[in-house]
């Protein structure tokens, strides 16, 4: 007679333990009752009544909490917690009820009804709830959405409770309060100094910390800028030298010349440039799809942006230089009070404007016809000599320092 081997039991798979990131206060219960299998209700009183247990519950509470990593957040959510309960606000209410609670025994115990030990409890509560709930609010939260009103309001409420404590609590308790009653009165009012001054001594220390950072890093760049200076990049301007300004390995070696200098030396760009950095952009996007060297120089103040008609007028003329002069390129920007004037020279075999075609538009809308609707000017003219060709844009202020 055979018997059947007896089926091994299927192992349950549990999902792994993990604090979920919507919680009440800290998802320990939660968390326990998914990997566990259990009701989350079941387990939130199992968890109460172990804190009556010599507060054995507490402990285990927080050794989970800190134990027990977050689930993984969803895409999109920036992986913030988002807690029903306002545990800075919630510690701080627990407080203020334990002031009131050491402010009626000073009646009794000056009435022989209440022993200076009751005082303990209490008092040591205050001080740990009222600096937990600022604490909470600076390091738990701080990623948390918040208004920086609320948390103003936090710390002055819970600094002037502490301080009232530490004030108040002697006068209603007496002379005759025992002497570790004092020490705690005046650990209550430091550390009611220490909420109202420690976020702006915080501040003021990240502030310090950012700073020296900041300088630590311009003096390293400093240093590499120099150490470039002398290396890389004096050894691709003498690439560009012997290779020539057409030449495919001068124009590859100019584009890193530039895009290596602005790293070094421009810093953080803005988002909205102006007009000579966008000028000087085109320059090396032009350089890299046309056998061209250009030379963008700046004198004055830049007030003209680079989205206005003026950079796109002289963007149509740097193209138009590339496309048909090639070589070298001069781009000259003059900035004055009362106007700008971009001046754009190729060394080309030059052309007439009456010598174009009627159907070519591109000189005469994109350029001319763009800047006289701009309220400006435009000049297309041969270059000093009679060679090459040079187009002028002009484009006059107004006394506020606008475009015309």
């Amino acid at each position: 007679m055979s018997t059947s081997p007896i089926p091994p039991r299927a192992r349950v798979q549990r999902p792994p333990l993990a604090r979920p990131r919507e919680c009440v206060l800290g998802g320990v219960c939660a968390g326990v009752a998914l990997h566990l299998g259990w009701s989350v209700r079941a387990t939130r009183w199992l968890a109460a009544g172990l804190a009556l247990c010599g507060g054995a519950g507490i402990l285990l509470y927080a050794w989970l909490w800190a134990m027990t990593p977050l689930e993984p957040a969803e895409p999109g959510t920036h992986g913030l917690v988002h807690r029903r309960v306002a545990v800075p606000w919630a510690l701080f209410a627990i407080a203020a009820v334990l002031a009131l609670v050491v402010f009626s025994l000073g009646g009794g115990f000056r009435a022989g009804a209440v022993g200076g030990s009751a005082l303990v409890p209490p008092l040591t509560g205050v001080i740990v709830c009222a600096a937990g709930a600022v604490a909470w609010d600076q390091l738990v939260d701080a990623t948390a959405p918040r208004t920086e009103t609320a948390a103003r309001w936090l710390r002055v409420v819970s600094g002037a409770l502490l301080v009232a404590v530490g004030v108040l609590g002697p006068l209603v308790w007496g002379a005759a309060a025992p002497g570790w009653a004092w020490v705690l009165f005046v650990i209550a009012l430091l550390a009611g100094a220490g909420v109202l001054a420690g976020p702006w001594a915080l501040g003021l220390w990240r502030e310090l910390i950012a700073e020296r950072t900041k300088r630590v890093r311009e003096e390293e760049r400093a240093e590499l800028a120099a150490h470039l200076h002398d290396s890389v990049l004096q050894t691709l301007a003498l690439i560009q030298t012997r290779a020539g300004a057409s030449s495919e390995v001068a124009r590859l070696a100019r584009a890193q010349e530039r895009e290596l200098r602005d790293w070094l030396y421009s810093g953080e760009r803005r988002i909205d440039s102006d007009l000579v950095t966008d000028l000087r952009d085109t320059a090396a996007v032009l350089e890299l799809d046309h056998a061209v060297r250009f030379d963008v120089v700046a004198v004055g103040e830049s007030r003209e942006r680079s989205g206005g008609e003026l950079a796109a007028a002289a963007r149509e003329a740097m193209l138009n230089a590339a496309r048909h002069a090639g070589g070298d390129v001069s781009v000259y920007i003059e900035n004055a009070r009362d106007g700008v004037d971009v001046f754009v020279r190729d060394r080309g075999p030059g052309f007439a404007l009456d010598d174009v075609p009627a159907d070519r538009m591109g000189v005469r809308e994109s350029i001319i016809g763009r800047m006289r609707r701009a309220g400006g000017s435009a000049s297309v003219r041969p270059g000093a000599g009679g060679a090459g060709t040079e187009v002028r844009l002009h484009l006059a202020y107004d006394d506020e320092g606008e475009a015309e």
